[in-house]
Formats: C-alpha cells, sequence, structure tokens
C-alpha cells in the first residue's frame, strides 16, 4: 500500500541525493553537481574574469608610500620629570587605538591640505569615479526622483577643500604594528612623491598638533595656577590673621610650641607629688615615734624600745651606753651579786639612760609634728595653686579647639600655596622646554612603495569570485529543480517503486513507413514512424528494455493483474505511448491483449491508432454498437483496440456498472487488458475509472513534472493508493542520467547495452 509523506528540503539536498550519507556521497554529489552546473559555473567565472580585466584596464595605478611613527613616554630629564605638571600615564591598547583616530581625523587631514595645499590639486579636488561607482551612479540616479523642471535651480558644488579632506580621508590608511608602540601612516595617490609628501606631512602633522595640544594644556594650566595661587595667598593671609587674633582675644601664651600655663600645670603637678610624699614620710615618721613614746616601758631595754629607725645624733650614743652598761651590769651582777653597790650604781646609770632616751624621743616628736604640719600648709598652697591653672587651663583648653581648627586652616592654605608655587614654577619651566612623546621612525620615500590595483590578486580575487557566484548560482538551480531525475527520488519522496526508466526517443525521418489500410470498415490499426511502435521495430533497444520491465513488474505483483491502467499527474507526460508500448510488447509475445482508451475527453490514443473511428466504448457500453463492430485490430501483433470518442460525461461513463461489465468481459476474453486512464491532476475521471482495473501505474515525465505536483495529486487521491504498483519516468535523457545520479552513472554507459543488441 502507497504511503505517501511530506518532505522537507533537509530531505531533499540535491538531485542526486537519496538519503543522508557519508564523504562518499557527499563527493557524488558535488561531482554531479559540477556535471549538472558547469556550463553555468564555467560562464559565469568567464564573465568574471572578463569584469576583473575591464577593472584592471579602467582602474590608474594608484601608488601608496609608508611613514612610521612610535607613540611612547621619552626619557625627559631630571628636571623635567620633578616638574612635570601633568603625570605621565602608561600607554596601552586602548590609548594607542585612540591616537590612531586621531591621526584619521579631520583636524589632521585638513591641516596636511592645507599644507601640501591639495584643494588645488585635481587628483583631490576632483577625484575621477570608478567604473563600478559609475555605474552605481547611473543606477541609482535613473531610479531616483524625477528631474527638476527648467525653473528648478542646479545642486551646489561640493567646496574643494570639503572634497579633497574627504578625498584624502578615503585614501589614508593608519594601523599599528603589530603590539608594539609604532604606528604606519599610508597615503595613496597617483605620484609616488606625492604619496611620500602626504605620508610625511600627516606624521608632521600629528607631531605638532600633539606639541600645540600640549602647550595649550600648560598655558591654560599656568593661567589657572596662577589665579589659584592669588586666591591661596589671601587665604593664607587671612587663616594666620585669624590665628593672631584669637589667641590675643583668649590671652593664649605659648613658649617653645607650648603654652605658659600647660607649662605650669605639670610644674604644679611635680611638685604637688613631691609634697604628698613629704607628708606622707613625716605623717609615718611622727606615728612610729608616738607609738613609741605611748608604750614606752621604763624597765625595758632601751634597745627594744628605740628601733634602728629613729636614729639620731643623741640617741645614738645613748643606746650605744645603754649596750655597754647592760653588758657590764650582767657581768657584774654574776661576779659581785645583784645588790652589789656597783651594780645598783650601773642600774641607776640605765634608769637614767632611758630617761634621756625618751626625753629625746618626745623632742624628736615635737620636731617631727612641726615639720608635718609645715609640710601640710605647702601641700595645701600647691594643691590650690594647682586647682587655680587647671581651671585656667580648662579655659584655655576651650578655645584651643577653636584655635587648632584655625591653625589648621592657615597650614592647608599653607601647604596648598606651596604645592600650587611649585606646580606653577614647573609649568613655567615645561612651557620654556616643550617636549613631545612621538617622534618619526621612518620617512616615507617614493622607492618604497606599493602599486595598487595589482593585477594578480585582482584577477585571482575575480576568478574566485566568479567561481562563488558561480556555485552559489548552481546551488540555486538545483534547489529550484524540483522535478524527478533518479528513480532514487521516486522511491524516497512517493514512497512508490520505480519499475523502469523509458529514455528520450525521437522519431527519425529513416524511419517512416506507409501507412497501412486503416479504413473504417476493415478497423486496422494505423502505423506510422512514430514512437508508438518502437517496441515492435526494436526489440532489443532500451525502450523495449524499459518495457519489458514495466511488464515483468504486473506480472510479479501482488494479486491477478490483468487489467492494467496507466495514468499521469499531467496531460503530455506519455502515458498513452507508455500504454500503447506495453501492449504491443505483451501481444508480441503471443498473448491476446487489448488497450482500452478511457481519456474520453481528450482521445489522444485513438487518434493515434484508429484516427477514422466513429464509434468506441462509449457506443458499447450504451448498446448501440458491439464490441466486435468498434475494436480495431494489428494484423501484425495480434493487438487489439477499443477505441474512444469524446464524450461530455466521461466521468459518469467511467464510473458506471455498465462499463465495470464491459471490462468484466474483455477479462474473459483477453490476457491483458491495458486501460489508459486519464491524467490525475486537471479532471476527476482517473477516480472514476479506479474500479476498473486490478492494478495501475503512475507515469512521470522525467525532469519536466514537478515533485509537488504528483504527492499533491496522490495526496488527494487516497482510492488510488492501494492500487499503484509503481511508477515510470518516462523520456529519460540517458546521456544527461549521470549527472543526477553520479553514485550509478556507470550502469547507463551505452556500451554495456550494445553488447545485447
Amino acid at each position: 500500500m502507497l504511503q505517501p509523506t511530506h518532505l522537507q528540503q533537509a530531505d531533499f539536498p540535491g538531485p542526486n541525493r537519496s538519503g543522508p550519507g557519508g564523504v562518499g556521497e557527499l563527493v557524488d554529489f558535488a561531482l554531479g553537481f559540477l556535471l549538472r552546473q558547469y556550463l553555468v559555473i564555467l560562464f559565469l567565472v568567464l564573465l568574471a574574469g572578463v569584469a576583473g580585466v575591464i577593472f584592471l584596464v579602467t582602474t590608474p595605478p594608484t601608488y601608496t608610500a609608508q611613514a612610521k611613527i612610535f607613540i611612547g613616554t621619552q626619557q625627559k630629564a631630571q628636571f623635567i620629570q620633578q616638574q612635570s605638571l601633568f603625570a605621565e600615564a602608561p600607554i596601552d591598547s586602548t590609548q594607542m587605538e585612540s591616537q590612531m583616530q586621531i591621526l584619521q581625523s579631520k583636524a589632521i587631514v585638513e591641516s596636511v591640505v592645507e599644507n601640501l595645499k591639495l584643494a588645488d590639486d585635481p587628483e583631490f579636488a576632483s577625484p575621477s569615479v570608478g567604473l563600478i561607482r559609475r555605474v552605481l551612479q547611473v543606477l541609482t540616479t535613473s531610479t531616483a526622483e524625477p528631474k527638476l523642471d527648467a525653473t528648478s535651480t542646479a545642486e551646489p558644488k561640493l567646496d574643494a577643500t570639503e572634497t579633497a579632506i574627504a578625498t584624502l580621508t578615503d585614501r589614508l590608511s593608519v594601523k599599528r604594528v603589530g603590539l608594539s608602540f609604532l604606528i604606519e601612516i599610508g597615503a595613496s595617490s597617483r605620484s609616488p612623491d606625492k604619496s611620500a609628501r602626504i605620508a610625511n606631512a600627516v606624521a608632521a602633522a600629528y607631531i605638532d598638533d600633539q606639541q600645540k595640544t600640549k602647550h595649550q594644556a600648560n598655558r591654560v594650566a599656568s593661567t589657572w595656577l596662577q589665579e589659584r595661587l592669588q586666591q591661596l595667598s589671601e587665604q593664607t593671609t587671612t587663616a594666620e590673621r585669624a590665628v593672631v587674633e584669637f589667641k590675643q582675644q583668649n590671652n593664649i601664651v605659648s613658649a617653645a610650641g607650648k603654652r605658659i600655663d600647660e607649662q605650669d600645670l605639670g610644674d604644679l603637678s611635680a611638685r604637688l607629688a613631691d609634697a604628698r610624699t613629704h607628708t606622707s614620710d613625716l605623717l609615718a615618721r611622727l606615728t612610729r615615734i608616738e607609738s613609741i613614746i605611748r608604750s614606752w616601758n621604763p624597765n625595758a631595754t632601751l634597745a627594744a624600745s628605740v628601733s634602728e629607725e629613729l636614729t639620731s645624733p643623741i640617741l645614738t650614743p645613748l643606746r650605744q651606753q645603754y649596750l655597754d652598761l647592760s653588758r657590764r651590769e650582767a657581768e657584774y651582777s654574776a661576779q659581785y651579786g645583784r645588790d652589789h653597790h656597783a651594780v645598783v650604781n650601773l642600774r641607776n646609770k640605765l634608769r637614767d639612760l632611758r630617761t634621756s632616751a625618751l626625753d629625746e624621743l618626745r623632742r624628736i616628736a615635737q620636731s617631727y609634728k612641726s615639720e608635718y604640719e609645715i609640710a601640710k600648709q605647702r601641700q595645701a598652697e600647691i594643691e590650690k595653686r594647682l586647682d587655680q591653672v587647671i581651671s585656667q587651663s580648662q579655659t584655655a583648653n576651650k578655645a584651643q579647639v577653636r584655635l587648632r581648627e584655625l591653625e589648621s586652616t592657615a597650614a592647608t592654605y599653607h601647604s596648598l600655596y606651596e604645592s600650587f608655587l611649585q606646580r606653577y614654577t614647573g609649568a613655567m619651566q615645561q612651557d620654556s622646554f616643550p617636549l613631545t612623546d612621538t617622534r618619526i621612525i621612518s620617512l616615507a620615500s617614493p622607492q618604497t612603495i606599493n602599486v595598487k590595483p595589482k593585477p594578480l590578486p585582482i584577477f585571482a580575487l575575480s576568478l574566485i569570485g566568479g567561481i562563488a557566484l558561480g556555485v552559489g548560482a548552481g546551488l540555486l538551480r538545483d534547489l529550484m529543480d524540483r522535478v524527478f531525475r533518479t528513480s532514487s527520488q521516486v522511491q524516497l519522496l512517493l514512497q512508490v517503486p520505480c519499475i523502469a526508466m523509458v529514455p528520450l526517443l525521437k522519431t527519425s525521418v529513416s524511419r517512416r513507413r506507409q501507412r497501412a489500410d486503416n479504413t473504417p470498415d476493415k478497423r486496422i490499426i494505423a502505423r506510422d514512424a512514430s514512437m508508438f511502435w518502437e517496441v515492435v521495430d526494436s526489440p532489443m533497444s532500451l525502450f523495449a528494455e524499459s518495457i519489458r520491465s514495466i511488464k515483468l513488474a504486473t506480472h510479479y505483483g501482488a494479486g491477478p493483474n490483468q487489467v492494467i491502467g496507466l495514468t499521469s499527474s499531467l496531460p503530455n507526460e506519455g502515458k498513452s505511448t507508455i500504454a500503447a508500448a506495453f501492449a504491443q510488447l505483451a501481444a508480441r509475445a503471443g498473448g491476446r491483449v487489448i488497450i482500452v482508451d478511457c481519456d474520453l475527453r481528450v482521445p489522444s490514443l485513438s487518434r493515434r491508432l484508429a484516427p477514422g473511428a466513429t464509434a468506441g466504448i462509449v457506443d458499447v457500453i450504451s448498446g448501440t454498437r458491439s464490441l466486435e463492430q468498434t475494436v480495431w485490430r494489428d494484423p501484425a501483433t495480434n493487438l487489439f483496440f477499443l477505441p474512444a470518442v469524446t464524450s461530455a460525461f466521461s466521468s459518469e461513463v467511467l464510473e458506471s456498472k455498465l462499463t465495470k461489465r464491459l471490462i468484466d468481459k474483455l477479462r474473459e476474453s483477453f490476457d491483458f487488458v491495458v486501460v489508459d486512464l486519464p491524467p490525475l491532476v486537471p479532471i476527476v475521471d482517473a477516480r472514476a475509472a479506479a474500479h476498473l482495473v486490478d492494478c495501475m501505474i503512475l507515469v512521470i515525465e522525467w525532469g519536466r513534472t514537478k515533485v509537488s505536483v504528483v504527492q499533491h495529486a496522490l495526496e488527494t487521491i487516497p482510492n488510488l493508493h492501494e492500487g499503484v504498483i509503481g511508477a515510470v519516468l518516462n523520456k529519460t535523457n540517458m546521456s544527461h542520467l549521470a549527472q543526477y545520479d553520479v553514485q550509478l552513472k556507470s550502469m547507463y554507459q551505452n556500451k554495456y547495452y550494445a553488447r545485447y543488441g
């Protein structure tokens, strides 16, 4: 059963492609494409080559000179680097691109035009228009607005200077040399000397522009610095005067960078600390002596009563004497007894010594007490003075905040003034010693030139363009060639087997023969020199071999294919010729075969085989004539033919049961019943006759019938799908077939068929 399918352009990449493939199929497609479109490609290549030659002949030679400049930070003198007004920024790709744009700016180009007087040069003031541009101007002028009337004013001519600037801009090229800081300036002209002068003038104009720009920037900066210095001087003086007035108002006196009250506060703080230390020491001593006096024991030992800390010129001898007497008293007591007169005297002396020590301690305590009172009074005085100084300092500190603010403002203005003064001095010195970062590395000279246009590249480019244009045009033709060319296309696009490819035949004059007697009474099929009889006249030809393929397809098809219908999508695709050839071949093989012309509206087969027929299938169906009275016969092949006469109700006749009965009657009497059906697209007769045949063969004209037409015909007639057993590519140009089916091109060579006749 036929399964129609919709295929996109991706599924149909070229006339010789039958599906996706690898490199081999791609090579085959390219080879087939060249075989099909080589004339188009060759024509466009020749046309492009001629255009390139015309361009070379009509275009005058142009010479290009090149100058090189270096853009970078120069090694400057030390004093210039120190007093430079502007910081030296490192050169990067962005700045290089900016400098290249400046080189091509209108200011630089205008300066060159003015210096070299190019506005008076005809080459730049009124440049000639090239051939291509002239053609474009003619085309645009012809399609532009209507011409002005006589009263309208003509367009004003362009200024010579502006024209020269525009021309020089077009002929100027600026490019960076690799990743270096070198820029190559190229200028084109018809004169080599002039091109060199222009390139050098552009480089010089750029350097002059850089110097002028820096000089102007320094001058503007110097003027601004001078005005700013005057303002800063006035602001510094005002700020310093405000500091002095504020000190006078708040009685702030400083010495050695420090306020007097702050110095007094430090001294008093130190003195107060010493006084407090001295007072504490006296108090400790007084407390100790008073404690000894309160705890005095008359019988105690003097050494235990008086500590070593309370030494004095009096207590020390007393203590020494007391110790000596105590030792002697102990010795005498042990030697003479405690009641001895000498021992008693010693005890009395010891008692007197303790009394004297107590009196001395009291005197010392009184002295410490007196010193302690004096120390306390001195400490109180120092504390009082310190409180006064602290109070004054707090008042001064409050004013000090404002004073520091005023002093900071004065210092800031003074620092700014010094900085701007240094910058102004550096700007004045740098303005007197100008130095640019750009210098010329190599001047352009007429000896190192490039000539344009170069014949070989232009000619090669034109040929390459012609090849590209030819390939594009060839691909466009291939994409628009939506017709059937190979059997693989039929199988891929229609899902129908291609059972034969019938070659294209041309009637030769030498094959003409006399017509047989074909009067209506004898009803003999007419024979002439047309291709209708090719299968009989040349049974070993490729045409006859393709008809045998059709016969074999019907013989081995599914079901008893006894009644065979042949149709096409459009008229004049050769279905009637294929039907007649098929019937002749089957009859020549010994079978009983009859051809039935069911194309009732345009019975072309009847006009060819039975030109004198006055009755046909319609008369047999209606019963006005019998089948024996209507059938025509060919004595040579024993082929029978049932002609047709034009009928206005063809679809109704073919759809009727009487027609079905007639075909069934023919089925009983003949081995093959070949039915020539009308085309599918123009009329509906083929649909009405579908029930008459066992199978159907679709005839497609090679290289003419559109794929979309056949697909549409099959999709809109679903009742014919089951009966179609295959398609036939008719009128195949065998000599061109290899261009579309490269993979099988060897099978189309005539030498293989010549071996078998």
